[in-house]
């Protein structure tokens, strides 16, 4: 392992998880949902975009955050997951107040939703098929897109916890760094 390289790893590029491809999914959606079939006056407009932009742009600040924190890594990654649950909330609510159906995990519409949302994460698409849909389809589409994203994540919390057991924390790395500069450097310490 190259100490000096691992080192605060600058590397980093969220824009490649695709946790967070699948969250600016969600995030388009949500945002057409929100002002197509909601009142213009309606709280839930403004709660719904704030949950999904929360589930993005964690993802993408932890990520960079874990640059030198872990721990903020994995809060802040929380965070993304907790908002898009409140977010999955908000979809089941509009669904079962308006007396709209959910789709039972079975269903053949939501084994082809998933199987769509599985291989699809460029939120330009979505963009597009969301035109075409109705209420009740974009709710399902939504909901699917955030339980995908919500197992991407638990699997990157998994990664991170992985890694901070290996490799230790940022202290632990700087540790090394300095030991390995130092030994590498010839020196010693004072007595040698």
């Amino acid at each position: 392992m190259n100490e000096d390289k691992d080192f605060l790893r600058q590397d980093s590029n969220y824009r490649t998880l695709w946790a967070f491809q699948k969250a600016e999914c969600i995030y388009d959606v949500t945002y057409y949902f929100a002002h197509q079939f909601l009142r213009y006056n309606d709280r839930t407009i403004d709660q719904m975009i704030q949950a999904a932009r929360s589930g993005k742009q964690n993802l993408a600040e932890g990520n960079i955050d874990g640059i030198a924190s872990r721990e903020m890594e994995l809060r802040l990654t929380n965070v993304n997951r907790a908002s898009l649950h409140e977010l999955l909330l908000d979809y089941e609510d509009y669904l079962r107040v308006r007396g709209l159906e959910q789709w039972e995990y079975n269903d053949p519409r939501c084994l082809q939703t998933r199987a769509f949302c599985r291989t699809h994460l460029d939120s330009a698409v979505y963009r597009e098929k969301v035109k075409e849909r109705s209420d009740e389809t974009i709710a399902n589409i939504a909901i699917t897109l955030i339980h995908q994203c919500d197992a991407l994540i638990r699997g990157l919390i998994e990664w991170i916890k992985r890694d901070f057991m290996e490799k230790g924390g940022r202290k632990e790395e700087m540790y090394r760094a300095r030991k390995s500069s130092r030994k590498r450097d010839g020196f010693n310490g004072p007595n040698g």
